[in-house]
């Protein structure tokens, strides 16, 4: 199968998506299975990993109604709060529906940037092995560092980075995050989405070859086994069309062989979340 292994929906309430600035109209509207479906079909996809847009555990449920009703939502990564004592409770409650595979908190949006390393933080993260769930990483480049002491503490959980960390791709910034990203890639059991750059670039006067650096670094770090494509849809619309979003990692693979490219654009992501 090939799957994106990155995307959202959402029903918009302003109140509820205040990360969307008014450089962002495009986004102010709902977003749901019927309008990516012909999306994914245009690519030739098989399904996706819908992950959570609202840190509240009705989006969680929301999602995994919405999974019950499509069969293309291959899984849902969805929300738990982490530091409560009640998560335990929480854990238990979505897992008994298959398609909830992942858990992810929007870390990048804490006011405190150790905010991964937090004891209750730590008592959440150690619980998700236990039932078979995977953490989606989203970070900014500052954090890789932190990061990496997280995932050190437990190097059974699965964890993937999402967006390639978001390095500044714009203003064509390298380091340090290539040098975080290659400590945060020697720990075996992080996987890394080739996803969101585009928001991350010149929206507007982009071209393919902006990412190749990116793109370079992070096969050599992470591997042929731990990569895989995502949109980051709707958010990526901001800059251009699903079909082109997609085909930054498609071109960049052309120069791949074809075992190595069905990982990228599948296998992996169904090692990882599915399995």
């Amino acid at each position: 199968m090939k799957i994106d292994s990155h995307q959202h929906f959402w029903r918009y309430k302003p109140a509820e998506f205040g990360w969307i600035g008014d450089n962002m109209q495009l986004l102010k509207k709902d977003f749901l299975p019927p309008d990516f479906k012909p999306e994914l079909e245009s690519v030739g996809f098989d399904g996706s990993i819908t992950v959570q847009a609202r840190q509240c555990l009705e989006e969680t449920t929301w999602l995994l109604e919405l999974a019950s009703k499509y069969e293309f939502i291959k899984g849902i990564v969805g929300w738990v709060d982490l530091c409560s004592s009640e998560v335990e409770k929480q854990l238990e409650y979505f897992t008994t529906d298959s398609k909830f595979v992942g858990v992810r908190h929007v870390i990048h949006d804490e006011p405190d940037d150790n905010f991964m390393n937090r004891q209750d933080f730590y008592n959440g993260i150690s619980l998700l092995e236990k039932h078979n769930l995977t953490y989606d990483l989203l970070i900014f480049p500052k954090h890789l560092s932190l990061t990496t002491k997280l995932v050190r503490k437990y190097p059974n959980q699965k964890f993937v980075l999402d967006h390639i960390a978001k390095p500044n791709i714009k203003e064509k910034k390298y380091q340090p995050w290539e040098k975080d990203i290659r400590v945060l890639a020697n720990q075996k059991n992080v996987f890394c989405k080739l996803s969101g750059m585009v928001t991350e670039a010149d929206w507007y006067n982009w071209n393919y070859d902006d990412f190749n650096y990116y793109l370079d670094t992070v096969f050599e770090a992470f591997g042929e086994d731990r990569l895989m494509i995502g949109s980051d849809w709707p958010v990526c619309t901001t800059s251009s069309n699903y079909k082109k979003i997609l085909s930054i990692v498609l071109k960049y693979l052309e120069k791949y062989n074809i075992d190595i490219q069905k990982k990228i654009l599948g296998e992996n992501c169904c090692k990882f979340y599915l399995e």
